[in-house]
């Protein structure tokens, strides 16, 4: 959750003091494990949090992108 705050000129600034990703913000609910899928288990998402660093993770979506972008026909400008 950010944090607002007004600057100087009082315009609204968020500030986001951490960041998480969805399963971490998900472990967070109380009684997070009901609003999982009915085909889901905890130990599926922990399994497969524990199969990648975000590091990892984070390299293989960029090679993904670069892949899908090197693949789209390039537009011709005027």
């Amino acid at each position: 959750m950010p944090e607002l705050a007004a600057d100087a000129k009082g315009q609204i600034k968020r500030r986001y003091c951490w960041y998480a990703t969805p399963r971490e913000i998900l472990r967070q609910l109380p009684g997070w494990a009901v609003h999982l899928k009915d085909d889901v288990t905890i130990e599926d998402l922990e399994r497969q949090a524990r199969a990648q660093t975000d590091m990892t993770a984070a390299r293989d979506m960029q090679a993904a992108k670069q892949q899908l972008f090197a693949s789209l026909p390039r537009r011709r400008s005027a």
